[in-house]
């Protein structure tokens, strides 16, 4: 294109020379030229492979014809609902609606429909009968197959029913998306693409199904949820790509849904291909005139370094879509990307991240990985790390190093998460000396998300005395350098396993510490998560045990006022959590109580009182004006 950006109009066909395209990307979010936005690479890759694509972004849903304008592709549509599932951009976790969309023009809300890849592929269906259409993006890949959505609070079926489609591309794509592309080339239909690794198919001939794991009927799921919890962790141990079986699901009529075993990880040179493809880095000019897309400010100047993430946090999705193994992208590419980045105009010399899911992952947990893959039966660092794991910084503190000497740089940010358990392993403090010397800007913002074990350990995350460590050691690291920085740690409230006992822990903690946290991550059960299982089973699928699951709106609120209990806007929850907790002695004057007991006349203000007369004293005095002044 004269923009060289693909086409998103008939207009942009013509110029480009294009009769018909080979697909149709449709998307939740606004086009985006960048690395960072899953339609971007996709589009891009299959562009690379000699095919034709244009982009329909967040058409108009009630409008059939919006999904029209670029004709009907030859070989299929791609459909996507955007970098976040639809309904967790659409909503909080209390099921507000946001204020904003970061990925829409302006930030605008409301431009994508509610569980927007299904109603992308009924829309697509109205108007194209039979043209193949493949799904994916975080939205199909989390819901690949039967799954608890929290905003309806039911049971879902498989997303490829839901929507029409017939193909589910999971996880990273991009192996996926060029087999489905030449298999539909070669003029393979649709219906006999069942072979290909990182996709999930539909079929009801039981004979096809060859070599797989039967999971529950997804009616024995909905009638019984220990059913589902057992069924969810069979999926969980099959998330690896050198050990995971074909599973399947039966529905009604004799309808089976296959998920065939994950796409192998991208090698180091075929990460370094896809982020050279020739990305515009920024969002289509069309969208200017409304202030842009406010997503791409936050990693226009940043650089993606690795993929996927041993951690295993329960209450993370990436296990299910980006894998425990650990891809990377050499020195060479990233430094070639940043050394365009810094020439670019608005370049103010920061480099805002150098990163992925988990900054300082550079490599596989151990050697076996990349060969045999994750272990099935454990976890590389929960809860105790496993003897093979390689605690090494050397690498990614070479590559900051390079990043440091680049002409324009002032400063190398590192925003997209430290893992501070994987940080204290490594014997040699050269990393966190040069993380606080060159990388940290008054604070350093880090994910402990609870300091009770009982909970910690529903979370997959290491016990609090790890993270002392961790808080000791960057304490003593910037005293020694000279540097005044702080911490900030993120925290969750309501997690399965939390009960008002395990909150008041908490908001202990916070109180030695002497901080207050100005947000706080409520527990959001998003599809496909350990944490979500737990959240509506009541059962932790890694044992089968029960687990305590604080699902009331009221009890919510009180174990997020006790984290923030120093805003007077919640002393009301607090004192009430505190007394059901049973630890009013935590309400007084003592400097270890968390709020002061209000004056009587504070509590029984809205009662008509019977007005006795008092002699008037000096104290009776005072506590009048107390009381005018509170």
């Amino acid at each position: 294109m004269s923009n060289g950006f693909l086409p998103v109009c008939k207009a942009d066909m013509e110029a480009a020379g294009i009769a018909q395209l080979d697909f149709v990307y449709v998307c939740g979010d606004a086009y985006v030229d960048h690395p960072s936005f899953g339609h971007a690479i996709i589009s891009r890759l299959l562009e690379a492979h000699g095919y034709k694509v244009g982009i329909i972004a967040q058409p108009d849903w009630r409008d059939r014809d919006s999904i029209r304008i670029l004709g009907e592709p030859r070989l299929g549509f791609l459909v996507t609902g955007g970098n976040m599932d639809s309904m967790v951009n659409h909503y909080t976790v209390s099921k507000k609606r946001r204020a904003a969309d970061a990925y829409t023009p302006g930030g605008v809300i409301g431009k994508r429909p509610d569980y927007a890849t299904v109603v992308y592929c009924n829309l697509i269906r109205q108007s194209y009968k039979t043209t193949p259409i493949i799904i994916g993006g975080i939205e199909a890949s989390l819901r690949r197959l039967a799954h608890y959505d929290y905003w309806s609070d039911k049971l879902k079926r498989s997303i490829l029913l839901d929507s029409g489609a017939d193909l589910i591309s999971y996880g990273m794509g991009e192996h996926s998306i060029v087999e489905i592309a030449d298999a539909l080339n070669s003029g393979l239909s649709v219906s006999d693409i069942t072979f290909i690794d990182g996709t999930v198919y539909k079929t009801r001939n039981r004979g096809d199904i060859y070599d797989a794991v039967e999971l529950p009927h997804y009616k024995a799921l909905c009638a019984d949820r220990r059913q589902y919890a057992k069924s969810f962790y069979t999926q969980y141990c099959n998330t690896d790509p050198f050990t995971g079986k074909r599973l399947f699901e039966t529905y009604d009529d004799k309808l089976f849904v296959v998920q065939n075993p994950p796409a192998k990880p991208l090698t180091e040179s075929e990460m370094d291909q896809v982020y050279a493809l020739p990305y515009q880095r920024a969002c289509h000019p069309s969208y200017e005139a409304k202030g842009g897309v406010p997503a791409i400010s936050e990693v226009k100047f940043s650089l993606v370094s690795n993929r996927g993430c041993y951690g295993g946090c329960s209450f993370c999705a990436l296990t299910f879509h980006q894998g425990r193994i650990i891809q990377t992208r050499s020195h060479a590419s990233i430094l070639a990307e940043a050394e365009k980045m810094v020439w670019e105009p608005d370049f103010k010399g920061y480099i805002h991240d150098v990163g992925g899911p988990t900054a300082n992952f550079r490599a596989p947990a151990c050697g076996k990985q990349l060969k045999k893959g994750a272990c099935v039966n454990r976890q590389c660092l929960f809860p105790t790390p496993c003897k093979n794991l390689k605690t090494d910084h050397s690498d990614y503190l070479a590559l900051l190093r390079k990043l440091r000497e680049l002409p324009n740089v002032k400063k190398v940010f590192i925003r997209s998460g430290i893992r501070f358990d994987y940080l204290i392993y490594d014997k040699d403090p050269a990393f966190l000396r040069e993380l606080c010397e060159h990388h940290v800007s008054g604070q350093l913002k880090v994910a402990p998300e609870h300091i009770s074990n009982a909970v910690l350990t529903r979370m997959g995350k290491p016990c609090v005395e790890v993270y002392r460590r961790f808080v000791q050691a960057y304490e003593a690291m910037n005293k020694k350098l000279g540097k005044e920085q702080y911490l900030v740690p993120y925290l969750m409230s309501s997690h399965p396993g939390s009960t008002l006992k395990e909150a008041v822990e908490l908001a202990e903690y916070l109180r030695d510490l002497g901080y207050m946290p100005q947000q706080v991550q409520d527990f959001y059960p998003t599809p496909s998560t350990i944490s979500t299982c737990m959240y509506y089973t009541g059962l932790d699928p890694r044992t089968m045990e029960p687990v305590y699951v604080a699902t009331n709106p009221h009890e919510k609120a009180m174990q997020r006022a006790l984290i923030q209990y120093r805003n007077p806007k919640n002393y009301a929850l607090v004192e009430e959590a505190l007394t059901k907790a049973g630890r009013e002695d935590l309400i007084g004057y003592d400097r270890k109580c968390l709020i002061r007991p209000r004056h009587r006349a504070d509590r029984t203000a809205a009662q008509p009182q019977k007005k006795v007369p008092k002699k008037k004293t000096i104290r009776n005095v005072h506590r009048k004006k107390t009381a005018k002044k509170q």
